[in-house]
């Protein structure tokens, strides 16, 4: 296997072949593969010139290829691969990487259903194969300050946890998110949904019941554009998430209501739009900082707005911490850190939501204290181009 050393690890770096160059691989996967000690970005593949040439100019020396074909057959010159195409190409690209005999990551959604999600994890493991699921939020800094204050009981016996993805955009962008098709698997449900569910499930556990309300909003709008979920996890918190394009007042990002206090947080975790502006983060040096005045406050009786609680120190977000994890999982130093089988927990409950939105009833995933649900077959989506 042809490698190269990386200063700051022992031994040959990894290499990885990503697939895809627009928002997610540009923004998120390639600036964070880069900044990963013991990690090297080797083939970009796309054949957008213009992305080419942004991916030449990012990062010096990566090689690019036209399809992901071209990665299977020189598998054994790669560690690693990333998928960060659009959504109806995970399954079908996944799975080939998986049967070249390549580790995979893979951008959220994994899959259009939890059966498809579940299909890949068997696959992974019978190869003997990593396959994680790119979910970068469960690094954001406030998540990360929310999740220690629940550990500490701070908040006492967690009662309702309220979530928002709000945003004002009044005009459709265009492109496959915002497309019709159902194999696109496009609308806010599936995009920020992945990851207040996730979110939800990492703090609170496995959901009984689901419950949502969907709409889609702004003329000529084909997708969902603004949807409400209610999840009663097993645990017996309350989840009520908010996805939308079309708020024109933004609430809290967090609201978390506990026996003994509260936690309310506003604005958004700063590293992706440090990202979007070619920000890289570097090892040793500050990242993912937020501004004093953007804290959360943490108290009981008083609204934060007027002044009420005590401000609490947001942690620095990490988004690094995923490929590092994903580093040492494939150098056998730890453990994967987000599973397709989390994954997978999580599009039942997307699937519920979207049945729940539709047919005006409220989806039972499974009674508290039983397991997860049977998994149903999956239809798996065509390959598409990247």
């Amino acid at each position: 296997m042809t490698s190269h050393t990386t200063s700051g690890t022992c031994g040959p770096a990894l290499r990885v072949g990503l697939v895809g160059y627009g928002l997610a691989g540009s923004v998120f996967h390639a600036p964070l593969i880069a900044a990963t000690p013991g990690l090297a970005l080797d083939t970009v593949v796309t054949r957008d010139e213009e992305r080419r040439a942004g991916a030449r100019a990012a990062h010096p020396g990566v090689r690019f290829a036209d399809a992901p074909d071209e990665l299977w057959a020189r598998a054994d010159e790669l560690d690693l691969v990333v998928i960060a195409s659009p959504n109806r190409t995970h399954v079908p690209l996944a799975r080939a990487a998986l049967e070249a005999g390549l580790p995979v990551v893979v951008d959220k959604p994994v899959a259009g259903t939890a059966a498809g999600a579940r299909e890949l994890a068997a696959l992974a493991d019978a190869r003997g194969l990593l396959l994680s699921v790119f979910q970068n939020r469960r690094w954001d800094g406030d998540f990360l300050t929310l999740r220690a204050l629940v550990a500490d009981g701070a908040l006492g016996e967690v009662q309702r946890f309220e979530s928002r993805f709000e945003r004002w955009r009044p005009r459709l962008k265009g492109g496959w998110r915002e497309s019709g098709d159902p194999r696109e698997i496009g609308g806010l449900l599936y995009d920020l949904g992945s990851h207040l569910v996730d979110q939800a499930l990492t703090l609170f556990g496995p959901v009984a019941r689901v419950y949502a309300e969907s709409d889609v909003r702004r003329p000529g709008a084909a997708v969902d554009d603004d949807t409400f979920l209610a999840l009663t996890h097993v645990s017996g918190v309350r989840s009520h998430l908010h996805v939308s394009s079309t708020t024109t007042q933004l609430g809290p990002r967090f609201r978390v209501l506990g026996s003994g206090a509260g936690y309310v947080k506003h604005g958004l975790d700063p590293q992706e739009a440090a990202l979007r502006e070619g920000a890289l983060p570097v090892p040793g040096e500050p990242w993912g900082e937020e501004p004093e005045e953007l804290w959360g406050r943490l108290g009981a009786g008083e609204s934060p707005v007027t002044g009420g609680g005590t401000p609490v120190r947001t942690l620095p977000g990490d988004y690094p911490a995923y490929y590092a994890a994903i580093g040492d999982a494939l150098r056998g130093r730890g453990d994967n850190p987000v599973t397709a089988l989390q994954a997978a927990e999580a599009l039942d409950v997307l699937e519920a939501a979207r049945r729940s939105a539709r047919e005006g009833v409220t989806v039972t995933l499974r009674p508290a204290g039983a397991g997860s649900p049977v998994p149903s077959p999956a239809r798996v989506p065509e390959e598409q181009p990247v």
